[in-house]
């Protein structure tokens, strides 16, 4: 991606003379209000709420501004790298898309429009394991482009096999298993609408369209007679309308209910252990990436027990209310694991020189989340690509006023302790 920041602005401006404008705007204050306005209450509540009083939130961005880049003159930095070797995958820059649940909350398709857009742009996707899609056809919305595919832990081992030998089939880069989410975090946006998108099928695409899922709800069975009310029939159809086949037959079959309750009683683990990360190696034969450490302890035993890369995250600061910051943990647990270990970093990135900040500390790339779902709310497909394209010009034209040519040259030697 030599010259993306100029190529970037060039497309701007030249647009700008025709009386034309960007899709979705190029800063994030502004992003964030226009997103807000074209979403749901309830989309916005998932997708943009936090735990508890919004304090890990409000951490992951105070820690960007501890933090002040120091810019150098004089470097010859015409020609500029962002490349990135990462898990045998040469990227482009330093960038792949989070995987959020219930896209559907913010636009319907929302992970075949992630999927297209994140390969028009050059960027993994990470399958959300929480889609509306199944993850064969988002993968084939990519053609060859690269994708990694996320997994829960079940309580069901058979279904963590069935979902790890699809994401093998699809091609995945590597299998990210989320650790930080055996329980739903304390979420009061969410829980004042009442609102679980799963509830109402929305998000549990991955496995209603699964075979060993599909065995648990054939044996699923339910006592409990649902009250009848509005908000029931509306939640009804929700699910029919989600859930695969068509709307009329499933309002006569009783599966689709049952296929939420199945989801609702087996989709986590929260006895999730060592012990089962121990099993992933003779499971399968893709690297394996831990989501959501934030400890040096755990970094360490994670490389111990012989995974591929961590991603240091508190989950966007959706699961514990005050956590410590994704960017604050990232400092420890590089100092901890060393300068060869895969690290990246998910939770509070915004902008390009969000991006150069979180290498200079020591991630190897970063994962972009709430911006690119932002962008789907207000454009769709196209929304996704502008915003990847802005941040991905923002870090090249931040590394050309700061003096650096390539990835290896941002490290902390570029940041100082903001004296504000």
């Amino acid at each position: 991606m030599q010259g993306a920041g100029r190529r970037r602005q060039n497309t701007i401006y030249r647009a700008g003379v025709l009386g034309r404008r960007p899709a979705v705007p190029t800063d994030f204050a502004e992003l964030e209000r226009r997103a807000r306005k074209a979403t749901s209450r309830a989309g916005w509540a998932y997708v943009a709420g936090g735990a508890g009083e919004g304090r890990t939130m409000r951490n992951n961005r105070a820690a960007f501004d501890r933090w002040a880049i120091v810019p150098r003159m004089l470097r010859d930095v015409a020609d500029r790298d962002m490349s990135v070797d990462l898990l045998g995958t040469t990227l482009q820059a330093p960038i792949l898309l989070a995987p959020v649940g219930a896209g559907q909350l913010i636009a319907a398709d929302a992970d075949l429009h992630t999927a297209r857009a994140a390969a028009a742009t050059g960027v993994p996707y990470i399958f959300t394991n929480q889609g509306g899609t199944a993850m064969e056809e988002t993968a084939a919305a990519m053609g060859e482009a690269p994708r990694w595919v996320q997994l829960y832990w079940s309580t069901d081992e058979a279904l963590v096999d069935s979902l790890i030998r699809r994401a093998e089939a699809v091609g995945a880069g590597a299998l990210v298993v989320t650790l930080d989410t055996t329980v739903l975090g304390w979420r009061p946006q969410d829980l004042n609408l009442g609102s679980l998108p799963f509830a109402k099928g929305l998000g549990i695409a991955q496995y209603t369209s699964d075979p060993r899922f599909q065995e648990l709800v054939a044996g699923h069975r339910s006592d409990t007679k649902p009250e009848i009310t509005l908000g029931a029939i509306r939640s009804l159809i929700s699910i029919t309308r989600n859930h695969p086949g068509t709307f009329w037959a499933n309002l006569r079959s009783p599966k689709p209910r049952a296929a939420v309750e199945t989801f609702l009683d087996i989709y986590s683990n929260p006895r999730l252990s060592w012990d089962h990360i121990a099993t992933l190696r003779s499971r399968t034969r893709l690297p394996i990436v831990l989501k959501g450490i934030l400890h040096p302890d755990d970094a360490r035993r994670a490389f111990d027990e012989g995974v591929d890369a961590v991603v240091v995250s508190n989950h966007g600061g959706r699961q514990v209310d005050n956590a410590i910051a994704s960017l604050d943990a990232l400092i420890g647990v590089r100092d901890a694991v060393g300068g060869q270990r895969t690290i990246l970093l998910d939770s509070g990135i915004r902008t390009g020189a969000d991006v150069f900040t979180a290498i200079a500390l020591g991630a190897d790339a970063v994962l972009l989340g709430r911006p690119y779902m932002y962008g789907l709310a207000i454009a769709g497909r196209r929304g996704v690509e502008e915003v990847v394209e802005n941040v991905i010009a923002e870090l090249d034209l931040t590394m050309a006023l700061t003096g650096v040519k390539n990835l290896a040259e941002i490290t902390r030697d570029v940041l100082v302790p903001n004296p504000s």
